[in-house]
Order: C-alpha cells, then structure tokens, then sequence
C-alpha cells in the first residue's frame, strides 16, 4: 500500500492515470472545505494507493 504523502506521487499519478501535479492538488485539497473532489476521483486515488473508499454518515 502505498500512504499518501509518503513520496510516491509519480507513482500514484501514473496508477491514476493523471499528472503529479494533479496529485498533489487533490491531496492538498482533502482537508479544504472549500473543493470537495468527486467519488470518482477519490475512488481512483483509493485504489492507487490500495485503499478503498467509505463513506458514513453520522448523526451530529
């Protein structure tokens, strides 16, 4: 499994099919309110770095 941030990005990008740049604006907008990246593209960056995707609504 490769974890994000820990200096694949070429190798995740080329997994994605997409640019290291393109990686690198995604990861930096996981934890940014503002941009909210599709299931689509979460799911590909998932099984790029051999993880899948979950999501679960939780009562407040």
């Amino acid at each position: 499994m490769i974890l994000p941030g820990s200096g694949f990005k070429e190798e995740i990008a080329r997994r994605m099919g997409t640019t290291k740049s393109a990686v690198s604006r995604l990861e930096s907008s996981l934890g940014d309110s503002r941009h909210s990246p599709s299931i689509a593209t979460l799911r590909k960056y998932a099984q790029a770095v051999g993880c899948r995707v979950e999501i679960h609504l939780v009562p407040r």
